[in-house]
């Protein structure tokens, strides 16, 4: 595994030109908004309970039993963010802040304020953990912000999707990216990266103003081999 990983960051070192359709993609997004982050930014306490309550009970194996029959949730209260920065991902929060403040990205103000749907497979701490650990580095910071960019986009998919269309009944269902790129997902609900990588959904159809958050207990890669 570490192996893998080694590569990916060999390989992202020699990647340095920054993917223009991704820039795009953020840069239109942004100008649909005209985005700004007023106040403190924090989930209520309901959205904070519901997801440490799912969190309390989490099962790494629960994406082998996903409903695809369950029904989409309805909109919640708080947005993307909110719920992101409130239950505690510091890890994703801390790398959209990072290529924020290195690109001018826009990426909190998108998940904050936005009104467009987004669809977000959000890597816990713990997954963050283990990619730093592979890679040898202390942090999110010292990978080139360019390709953490990248990653990010890899991460989130047009539209509200529910568990109900993204985990198929059989065959691998493909995932469309910000980033332009695909994964595929089975019908237990694990992600396959185009690099090979495997992640779990571990908590599913955790509902936002303006999306759905699917936990994943991996961080996919966008990079091919």
């Amino acid at each position: 595994m570490k192996k893998n990983y080694v590569k990916i960051l060999g390989r992202m070192m020699t990647f340095k030109v920054v993917l223009l359709s991704a820039v795009a993609i953020i840069a239109v997004s942004c100008n649909k908004e005209d985005l700004e982050v007023t106040g403190e930014l924090k989930g209520t306490e309901s959205s904070v309970a519901e997801v440490n309550e799912l969190f309390a009970g989490l099962d790494l194996q629960e994406g082998a039993t996903l409903k695809r029959d369950r029904r989409a949730p309805a909109p919640g209260s708080e947005s993307i963010a909110e719920v992101a920065i409130g239950a505690g991902f510091d890890e994703l929060v801390g790398a959209l802040m990072y290529v924020d403040d290195e690109l001018d990205a826009g990426l909190v103000n998108l998940f904050l304020n936005g009104k467009d749907q987004y669809t977000v497979f959000a890597p816990t701490d713990e997954a963050f953990e283990g990619l730093y650990e592979f890679l040898e580095i202390d942090g999110i910071s010292d990978l080139p912000a360019e390709l953490v960019l990248d990653v990010l986009l890899y991460h989130v998919t047009d539209g509200r999707r529910a568990a109900n269309s993204v985990v198929p009944p059989v065959r691998n269902r493909t995932i469309t990216t910000l980033m332009g790129k695909t994964f595929s997902v089975n019908s237990g609900g694990e992600i396959f990266d185009i690099f090979g990588q495997t992640a779990t959904i571990a908590i599913p159809d955790i509902s936002a103003s303006n999306g759905i958050i699917h936990v994943i207990d991996t961080v996919i890669l966008p990079l091919e081999q």
